[in-house]
C-alpha cells in the first residue's frame, strides 16, 4: 500500500515547490502577503497527500485537525482531491469522499466541492460520472457548481499559457444537466486562479480580467472577489480600487465576497482579511453578508430558466442594483 500511494501522488499531485509562485513563474514580488497566499496552494497539496496516504479516516482527520484554522479549510480541499480520484478510479462508486465531506469536512464544503474540481481535472471525463457524492449538506447539489469552479481553477493554474494567455475555451460537459453554464462556472474559477496568478496584485489582476473578452468578465470579476476574499492578499486601499477599476461590474466583485464571507462563517473561522476585504468590495459586515447570502438562497429544485445556483447568484446582484434581465445562463 505505501508503494502504490507513492505512485499515486507522483502520478496526481505536484510537489510544494512546483505550486508555489516561483515554481508556476508567475509574475509575483516575495513579500509577507504573498508568501501567506502561496501557503494556500501547498496547504492543498498537504491536504492530498495525506488522503491518499491515509490508513483511515480518523488518521487523516486527526492531520487535518493540526493545520492552522486560518489554513484548515485548504487541506481539507486537497484531502477531498484525493479521496474523489481514490473513489472514482475504485471498482463501483466509493464512498470515502461522501463520508468525509457528511463528517468533519462539512464545515469546509464551499471549499471541499473546489476539491473535487481538482480531481476532475486530473480523471478522464468518463470518470466525471463518479466524482460528485450524494451529501446530507443543505447546500447540496446547488453548491456543486464549485466543483466546476475548482476545475476552471487548476485549468488556469496549471496551464496559465492555454487558458489565461491564449484564453482557451475547454468542451462544455452536462453538469448537473446544464451543459451552457458549465463554462460559466469555468471563468468562475478561472477568475479566483488569476488572483493567486498575479499574487492579489490588485491593479495586474483588473489587467488581466480586462483582456479577456467582454462577455466572460462578470464570472471572471465574481471569481476574484471571492478569492479577495476568502484567501486575503490585499489591502483595502488595494480593494478599493479594483472595486472601481470593475465599474459597472462591481456587484459581480461583490456577489464573489459574499459567497466568500458565508463559506468563512460556515467554517467557524473568519480571519480579520475577509472582514476587511469584505467592506471595501460590499461595504457590509460579516453578519450583513451573511444574511444576504441566506435570505437570497434558492433550494435545489427551484423552476426557472437557468440553474438555482445561477438564481441564487442573481438574488444577490438584485441586492446591488443589477436588475433581474442581465440573468443569463
Amino acid at each position: 500500500m505505501p508503494i502504490i500511494g507513492a505512485l499515486r501522488r507522483l502520478v496526481f499531485a505536484p510537489s510544494l515547490s512546483e505550486v508555489s509562485f516561483a515554481g508556476r513563474k508567475f509574475p509575483v514580488e516575495p513579500t509577507d502577503a504573498t508568501r501567506r497566499l502561496e501557503a494556500i496552494p501547498q496547504s492543498v497539496v498537504c491536504g492530498f497527500e495525506w488522503g491518499i496516504d491515509a490508513r483511515d479516516q480518523w488518521e487523516l482527520e486527526r492531520r487535518l485537525d493540526m493545520v492552522d484554522a486560518e489554513l484548515r479549510g485548504f487541506a481539507y480541499e486537497g484531502a477531498t482531491m484525493a479521496f474523489t480520484i481514490l473513489d472514482a478510479m475504485g471498482p463501483g462508486r466509493g464512498t470515502r469522499t461522501r463520508d468525509l465531506l457528511d463528517g468533519s469536512g462539512e464545515p469546509h464544503i464551499f471549499l471541499a466541492y473546489i476539491g473535487i474540481g481538482f480531481a476532475m481535472a486530473r480523471l478522464p471525463r468518463p470518470l466525471w460520472k463518479k466524482v460528485l457524492p450524494d451529501l446530507a449538506s443543505g447546500f447540496h447539489p446547488t453548491m456543486s457548481w464549485l466543483a466546476v469552479d475548482g476545475y476552471g481553477f487548476d485549468l488556469a493554474y496549471f496551464h496559465t499559457d492555454r487558458w489565461v494567455d491564449r484564453q482557451e475555451v475547454p468542451k462544455p460537459y452536462p453538469w448537473l444537466g446544464a451543459p451552457d453554464y458549465f463554462l460559466r462556472a469555468v471563468d468562475q474559477g478561472i477568475g479566483r486562479a488569476l488572483w493567486f496568478i498575479h499574487g492579489g496584485d490588485a491593479p495586474a489582476v483588473a489587467a488581466a480580467v480586462e483582456r479577456f473578452a467582454v462577455h466572460r468578465q462578470p464570472d471572471l470579476w465574481a471569481g476574484v472577489g471571492l478569492a479577495s476574499t476568502f484567501a486575503g492578499g490585499c489591502d483595502a486601499a488595494g480593494l478599493g480600487a479594483l472595486r472601481a477599476t470593475a465599474g459597472d461590474l462591481g456587484p459581480e466583485l461583490a456577489l464573489g465576497s459574499i459567497f466568500a464571507a458565508r463559506a468563512r462563517s460556515y467554517s467557524g473561522f473568519v480571519p480579520d482579511h475577509t472582514q476587511e476585504a469584505l467592506r471595501a468590495l460590499t461595504d457590509l459586515s460579516m453578519d450583513g453578508a451573511v444574511e444576504i447570502a441566506d435570505g437570497t438562497a434558492v433550494g435545489a429544485d427551484a423552476p426557472g430558466p437557468v440553474t438555482p445556483y445561477e438564481q441564487w447568484r442573481q438574488n444577490i446582484r438584485e441586492r446591488f442594483g443589477v436588475p433581474a434581465d442581465r440573468l443569463t445562463g
